[in-house]
């Protein structure tokens, strides 16, 4: 749960779960988060063996951030806490 503290954790990671992507991408497809902090978590991410970093000896250099089998797992994690949403908020809905 630490490594998913934090704002944009979760949302980067959701992200990443259709598959690996650019920087430029995931920062597009995130909206208004800044590239210091973006940089930040994917750093923090590849540091713990849930991204990997693959970067192209291209010009203009590319590199892409997919998830690893590790952080694939956090998939089942994302349904969950979506699912336990849902249902908080039918309750809240209910009563």
């Amino acid at each position: 749960m630490l490594l998913l503290d934090g704002p944009w954790a979760t949302l980067i990671v959701r992200e990443l779960l259709v598959g690996p992507q650019r920087f430029t991408e995931l920062k597009s497809r995130l909206g208004s988060i800044s590239a210091h902090t973006l940089t930040h978590r994917l750093k923090r991410f590849e540091k713990h063996g849930i991204v990997r970093r693959t970067a192209y000896a291209e010009t203009p250099p590319r590199v892409v951030y997919e998830l690893t089998e590790l952080g694939m797992t956090l998939n089942e994690v994302l349904k969950a806490m979506n699912a336990w949403g849902i249902s908080v908020a039918d309750e809240k809905l209910a009563g």
